[in-house]
């Protein structure tokens, strides 16, 4: 009878090549499944924020129902003070407290009523208060609203840095600390305008005839990106007027210069890469993107 030694000795063991086969196989292997995998999270990115965009369609129509129109979208308030649409579509959503809208809230940036002598959004809000409310409209666990100093920092001039914006879910870390997504640009139609034209750059005050209008939101674009490194927030492609209008205009009329959702509203979200005017933006429309 053979030792155990003896029996054990002569097992066949894997050779450094064989090693070296298997290893390079499984790096190929891999190196084949990471973009395929990080295409598939890009890719329930891209439904988680369009199902966002169906729960904010969902909600303004509820607001459309309650006040008899839509949340307006101007770049400054009553008061001429900036208060921008981003601003206002979290207000009319949420509140700026995130207690629901006031009814009588003329969408002043200090919360004040429309004689600027009663503060609208009391702190705490008192049981009288919060029964003039109306909503929120979105749930506020998943309406991602958030400050845009914990954003922007203490770059958020000329807005008050206390002011809610509602964000994508394309979170990112900033330099707050704190991890969330940009803010969810919201332009109103007017309606009782006709023109869509590429190549206007109209002031806030003066429209020129457009139904959309740039300046809306000119100035939280001009804020820029603010997760670049050095303190220097990065320029928005969207922040040249031309770029806006044109990625707006609708692709199905070719009569004339018109915009999608010439009606009632647009948003956009600035997408994966963080930055308004590129080609991933997303949109509550079918978002075409022109250089």
């Amino acid at each position: 009878m053979k030792s155990a030694f003896k029996q054990t000795r002569y097992i066949k063991a894997y050779t450094i090549v064989e090693l070296l086969t298997v290893m390079s196989i499984i790096v190929i292997l891999i190196g084949l499944l990471v973009p395929a995998l990080s295409k598939v999270r890009g890719y329930a990115k891209v439904v988680k924020q369009k199902a966002q965009f169906n729960a904010i369609d969902t909600a303004i129509e509820l607001f459309n129902n309650e006040f008899e129109g839509y949340p307006p979208s101007g770049a400054l308030d009553e008061t001429s003070q900036p208060y921008c649409g981003a601003m206002k579509l979290c207000e009319a959503m949420v509140g700026q407290d995130l207690f629901g809208c006031h009814s009588q809230s003329v969408f002043r940036r200090d919360g004040m009523d429309a004689t600027g002598k009663f503060l609208l959004y009391t702190i705490p809000p008192t049981p009288d208060n919060l029964k003039a409310r109306k909503g929120p409209y979105l749930q506020i666990e998943s309406a991602n609203a958030v400050r845009i100093k914990d954003i922007y920092g203490d770059n958020t001039a000329p807005f008050l840095p206390t002011s809610f914006v509602l964000c994508d879910v394309f979170a990112q870390e900033f330099k707050t600390g704190v991890k969330t997504g940009m803010p969810i640009l919201y332009y109103k139609a007017n309606t009782s305008n006709s023109l869509h034209d590429p190549n206007t750059n109209p002031m806030p005050q003066d429209p020129k005839g457009n139904i959309y209008n740039y300046w809306d939101n000119h100035v939280l674009v001009g804020l820029g990106k603010p997760r670049e490194a050095g303190g220097v927030a990065a320029k928005h492609k969207l922040a040249d007027p031309v770029r806006f209008y044109r990625n707006t205009e609708s692709h199905q009329i070719t009569t004339a210069h018109q915009p999608y959702r010439n009606d009632s509203y647009i948003l956009i979200s600035a997408g994966n890469d963080g930055e308004y005017g590129t080609a991933d933006d997303i949109c509550n429309f079918d978002w075409k993107y022109r250089e």
